[in-house]
This record gives C-alpha cells, sequence and structure tokens, in this order.
C-alpha cells in the first residue's frame, strides 16, 4: 500500500492539477479625495491605516496573520497596463459579442480569447454579470496554461510543519487557443477532433518517500455546458511503491485535501466548473493588493520572510488596481461552503483575494495570491511563433488562511512560465497517460 505521505501528495497533485453591495460599501466614504500613499512609499507595521479603505474587510478584520514588525511594503505604479498578448487581444475582438450563456449558465458560442470583455459585462443590469465574469476570469490569458516548479508548505500558528512537498507541473491548454493558424484550420483545437480542454501534470520530486509521484488530469469540453451534460475530470497516478497507473475519481472536488485546508477547488481563489455555482455580481471597486512581485522565493530564497505565520507577502511591492466583486454560492447544498467572495481583477481577470465562508455564515478561508508579470523577466518567459511577447501576469504563488484554526498553507510557482513545449509530439508525449510508468 502507498505511504501517508504518498497520498497526500496525490491529494496535493490533485488540488495543483487544477455581503456587500457596491454602493454600501465604506469605501465609497473613506475613499474621498483619492488614497494617502503614493507610488514608491514603503509602508510599515506603524503605518497601515492609509491603506484600510482599499483593502476588503475580511482582510483588515484578519490582517494580525498579515502584517508584523520588520514589513516593507512598498506602494508599486496605480493602474498599470497589463494588456495581455495581441493575439489574445485579436481573437476577443474577432468574436466579441458571440459568446452568452445557455442553460444552468454554461458557455456557448465560445471560441477564443476572452469571453465576455469587462467593458461589456454590466454588474449593476445584467442578472448574468457574475456568471460572464467567471467564464471570462475562466478563460483569462495564461500562455499555453503554465510550467513551473513548486513548493507547498504547512503551516499551523506559525510552525512550519515538516510535511512539504516539491516537483513540477505543467499545464496544457488543448481547445479555444488564440494563435492565428489553430483558429483559422482547427477552430482553436490543438488537436483536431479533440474533446479536451486541457491537461494538467505534476512530478513531485521531493521528499524523498515522495519521490516519484507523478498525475495527469484531463478536464472535458463539456464542462462548459450544463452540469447534467459535462463529464467529470479524469486523473492518473503513478505510485512508485506499486509500480502502477491508477485511476482516481476526482468528482468531489469539494473534500478538503489531506493534511491542508485546500479543496481542489480552491487554486487560483476557483479551479473549478464555472455552471456548478450561481454567480452574483457584487460591485467594483479600488483594491490593493500584491500584483507583480518584485522578489523571488523557491527555488531561489529559501529563507525569504513571509512573516511569522508563514503566509504573508506584506514584504513585497503592490499596487492600486480596479477590481470586480463577485459571489459563489454552490448549488450542491452539500458543499462545505455557504458561499465564497472573490475581488478579481477587472483588466487581467486575475484573481486578487477570495473569502469563503462555511454553512453557518462564518468566515472561514482567505485566499490570496501573488503575481509577476512575464514582460519584467523575459528571460525566464520566452515567446513562441505566433505570439512575441507572452504579455502574461501569472499568479506565482498561493496563500490560504484558516481563520477558524490558525493553520494555512502555502504553495509557490516562482518560475512559472506559459510557454508551450517546442512541437505538437512533445505535447502529445507529454499529455500521454502511458509516460507516468515510462520514464519521466
Amino acid at each position: 500500500m502507498p505511504t501517508s505521505r504518498a497520498r497526500r501528495a496525490v491529494a496535493t497533485g490533485l488540488a495543483l492539477s487544477l455581503s456587500l453591495s457596491p454602493v454600501a460599501w465604506a469605501q465609497e466614504d473613506a475613499t474621498v479625495g483619492g488614497p494617502r500613499f503614493h507610488e514608491g512609499d514603503v509602508v510599515g507595521f506603524e503605518g497601515l491605516d492609509p491603506l484600510q479603505p482599499y483593502l476588503p474587510p475580511e482582510f483588515w478584520s484578519n490582517r494580525d496573520f498579515f502584517f508584523f514588525e520588520g514589513m516593507e511594503l512598498e506602494i508599486g505604479p496605480f493602474h498599470r497596463d497589463y494588456t495581455q498578448a495581441k493575439a489574445y487581444v485579436d481573437a476577443t475582438q474577432k468574436f466579441r459579442g458571440q459568446a452568452t450563456l445557455g442553460p444552468e449558465g454554461g458557455l456557448e458560442n465560445y471560441t477564443a480569447g476572452m469571453p465576455f470583455p469587462p467593458d461589456d459585462v454590466d454588474c449593476k443590469g445584467d442578472p448574468q454579470a457574475g456568471s460572464k465574469i467567471m467564464w471570462s476570469f475562466d478563460y483569462s490569458w495564461r500562455g499555453d496554461g503554465g510550467a513551473a516548479s513548486f513548493y507547498y508548505s504547512y503551516w499551523d500558528r506559525g510552525e512550519q510543519l515538516p510535511l512539504y512537498y516539491e516537483g513540477t507541473g505543467r499545464g496544457i491548454q488543448l481547445s479555444h487557443r488564440v494563435e492565428p493558424s489553430l483558429l483559422q484550420k482547427q477552430a482553436g483545437d490543438l488537436f483536431r477532433g479533440e474533446k479536451r480542454k486541457g491537461a494538467f501534470g505534476i512530478e513531485v520530486t521531493a521528499p524523498f518517500d515522495a519521490r516519484g509521484i507523478s498525475l495527469m488530469t484531463y478536464r472535458y469540453k463539456s464542462t462548459d455546458g450544463p452540469v447534467s451534460a459535462a463529464k467529470n475530470d479524469d486523473t492518473w497516478v503513478y505510485i512508485p511503491q506499486l509500480r502502477r497507473v491508477r485511476r482516481i475519481s476526482t468528482a468531489q472536488r469539494t473534500d478538503a485535501i489531506s493534511g491542508t485546508d485546500f479543496t481542489f477547488d480552491d487554486l487560483r481563489s476557483f479551479a473549478g466548473i464555472v455552471p456548478q455555482y450561481d454567480w452574483i455580481c457584487l460591485g467594483e471597486m479600488e483594491i490593493l493588493a500584491p500584483m507583480n512581485s518584485k522578489v523571488r522565493a523557491y527555488p531561489y530564497n529559501k529563507d525569504l520572510n513571509f512573516g511569522p505565520y508563514g503566509l504573508s507577502f506584506a514584504t513585497d511591492r503592490w499596487e492600486l488596481r480596479r477590481a470586480v466583486k463577485v459571489r459563489m454560492s454552490p448549488k450542491n447544498p452539500e458543499h462545505p461552503y455557504h458561499h465564497k467572495d472573490l475581488y478579481i481583477d477587472k483588466q487581467t481577470m486575475k484573481p486578487l483575494y477570495s473569502f469563503a465562508y462555511d454553512r453557518k455564515e462564518e468566515l472561514w478561508k482567505i485566499i490570496w495570491h501573488n503575481k509577476r508579470w512575464s514582460e519584467d523577466e523575459a528571460e525566464y518567459y520566452p515567446g513562441w511563433p505566433e505570439v512575441a511577447e507572452p504579455r502574461d501576469l501569472r499568479v506565482v504563488s498561493d496563500i490560504i488562511v484558516n481563520v477558524q484554526t490558525g493553520t494555512g498553507n502555502r504553495i509557490e510557482f516562482w518560475d512559472s512560465a506559459g510557454t508551450p513545449l517546442a512541437s505538437k509530439g512533445k505535447i502529445r508525449r507529454y499529455i500521454d497517460i502511458g509516460r507516468l510508468s515510462k520514464g519521466r
């Protein structure tokens, strides 16, 4: 039988694979006259008050997890332009106005690019605005999908536990690609007759007793449609102790991952299937958040200060952004969340913060993220044919805090990039299930 650590690593791999009205929030009055901070300011622990109107209330109320003596929060640019790659922008414009919502909030008539550009979505007047925003979030620009090394650490009231994982992962977008040649020949599919939406694999390299575990997950195009017609994700795992590939179920994506506070769908604030939830747009607001990290942690600097709880990005660069707030309510009455509120960057559709509430409607988890802009460090994220400049704002770290227990998890992807593999042949080999046991 596989070790308990191996079982936890499998669960971790699965995770990796995948209120207030807009006018009622006190920010409206608190921000009159503009922010009391400026680009280039460095904010320490004693100077936090001017930040309060630009932080989600739930975050500010739990600031002891995140702000600490000795922190150096650098104020970056206000509303920096993170316009996506030209091919993505061109596809958005070419197919603008064609995507629609179908039964159960499914996505129909979508080809490529952003399904519902934010300027076309009326948060206040359109009852379907929340679903439209989440489809744009789901299909936000991520290059080929992504490849990275990862470090997964576990924390309990400020103590780092010995359980950890290191490894590599890669996601590949198999449909709705934006490269003009694929749009012209195969309607955006990477391979003819493609039924999968994407594939994701990981390989665990440490610790020793988990080394060699690898996974491959497929998500299918049918998940864009009604829940009743959707095919669940398929996941296969290779466990060295068994020397075999096993197919495992990922239908219960809302279960907590063994030894963590994450559920499968908490990555990037939401990595689930959009039609399985009801979505409401709660408004737009100015938000201060980590947006373009200027520091490197794993695997370059394993001693970077993430604060006394190990769960903070306070010593880094934060930027003022225009955000849209949406509320997720599960359709499944057995779901552990009553609802989750997500703050999403309006320009890029990247996650900023999310707040999950338990069935008693009490705040349970805070999830937030750091990111890195590809054009600031082009050497680690080169372009490719038809996408000369990636222009990709990538999530490079997820942090989750269980405010009820003081525990949490941190996942770092500090060399994350979205450049494709060199050929379709290499892509086919990578996503082939047989690869899991035939050498990696």
